[in-house]
């Protein structure tokens, strides 16, 4: 189960690895991420509560999220590259078998992370002449060795997903403020 939730996210990145990408730094006609300027409060409150009552056991040692660089420092198509890579992560790890209240939590930010991912893909284009700057392409590298990892290795990347979900709010908003951000 866990190989077909994460299907997407390989694709991505597997895509990226190639150069795949959208030409311009403008977001393209079927893009729709203008609704993601301003995260609702109650969307927020919901993801930032989940966040909260998640109870890791697992000391992770996943530097995933700790990154020297941020969304703003990246050209506008890197930022969407990035959005589209987080939200199918975070995706695929809310979407893991978990306690049922856990589960519960969950439901409502999951459902607002599948939507904004269905937005980001429309965003995202094959222009095989564009490459990710050298940040986003290192950080791409990492997070595919990350999905290799262990049954293991993949709870400790839940976790470091789940903690890090705010972080993925803020840069989906970076992407949907382009110059703005």
């Amino acid at each position: 189960m866990l190989r077909l939730s994460l299907a997407p996210l390989l694709v991505l990145v597997l895509g990226v690895s190639l150069g795949a990408a959208f030409p311009h730094d403008t977001l393209g006609k079927g893009c729709r991420l203008s609704q993601y300027q301003s995260i609702a409060p109650e969307q927020q409150l919901a993801v930032d509560r989940m966040r909260q009552e998640f109870v890791t056991t697992h000391k992770c040692n996943t530097k995933l999220f700790h990154r020297k660089w941020n969304a703003v420092n990246l050209p506008m198509s890197d930022r969407v590259l990035l959005v589209a890579a987080e939200l199918n992560l975070t995706t695929a790890m809310l979407g893991l078998p978990a306690a049922p209240s856990f589960a519960e939590l969950c439901r409502e930010p999951l459902h607002f992370f599948r939507t904004a991912r269905e937005a980001v893909q429309g965003c995202v284009s094959v222009d095989p002449s564009h490459q990710p700057s050298g940040r986003l392409r290192h950080w791409l590298h990492k997070l595919q060795n990350a999905m290799r990892a262990s049954p293991e290795s993949r709870e400790c990347l839940r976790a470091t997903t789940i903690l890090h979900v705010l972080q993925v709010l803020d840069n989906l908003r970076c992407a949907a403020l382009q110059d703005k951000c």
